[in-house]
């Protein structure tokens, strides 16, 4: 196995792991509290990765970060780069695809707590950030460790999005599922079936962690 393919692999997990659960958090409890009755389309915005085809989706952000696009121009101007067959880009890809797989376990966290709980730190005083940090947050603690495993495990998976966004650049963008395909073009079917493999048993420890913690939450 590649060693810079297993660190790229590392890096873009550990890093879309990061994101998803500073930017989810906020974005799950707004839609567990919300009574806009307009929230089903951000709810179904989110979802959209779950039912859209990854090349779909890699194909669109290419387009929309690509140097002759309105954002891609403007970030090229500001940094001097395009984020298309970088890292960066793959990442801001993976956050994206991966929105879904972090929110919604977020979500089934947050309405598992009870609400009187909440409410009773209300009437003792506690500010609603207290509240959120000392009451909320630890009693959605299994939810939110669900999506942390379940975001970390389907990036280190992501084939189709990093592929079309970041191309497969060797120590640049080239994960761990992506090795495998070059090494399937290349007919180096052993190379593959131990990179498989290990993918299968990390896929395998992954589930078994999310559907332990899923005892704790119900609707999850």
């Amino acid at each position: 196995m590649c060693e810079s393919a297993v660190w790229v692999t590392l890096r873009l997990a550990v890093a879309t792991t990061a994101i998803l659960l500073l930017l989810g958090l906020p974005l799950a409890y707004w839609l567990t509290t919300t009574r806009w009755r307009g929230k089903f389309l951000v709810e179904a915005v989110v979802a959209l990765p779950i039912i859209l085809p990854p090349t779909v989706l890699g194909f669109y952000l290419l387009m929309a970060l690509g140097p002759r696009s309105p954002i891609g121009g403007l970030i090229q101007s500001v940094t001097g780069s395009s984020l298309p067959f970088s890292f960066g880009g793959i990442l801001v890809g993976s956050v994206i695809f991966n929105l879904p797989f972090a929110v919604r376990p977020f979500v089934a966290g947050f309405t598992a707590v009870d609400r009187r709980l909440v409410e009773a730190s209300w009437c003792l005083g506690a500010s609603r950030f207290r509240t959120f940090c000392r009451v909320i947050l630890p009693l959605a603690r299994a939810g939110i460790l669900t999506g942390v495993v379940l975001s970390f495990a389907h990036t280190v998976g992501e084939f189709g999005v990093v592929l079309m966004l970041g191309g497969n650049i060797p120590g640049v963008t080239q994960t761990i599922s992506t090795l495998i395909y070059d090494d399937v073009q290349a007919m180096n079917y052993g190379a593959a079936n131990v990179t498989a493999g290990v993918l299968l048993a990390f896929s395998v420890c992954m589930l078994s962690v999310v559907y332990s913690l899923q005892r704790r939450v119900p609707g999850l």
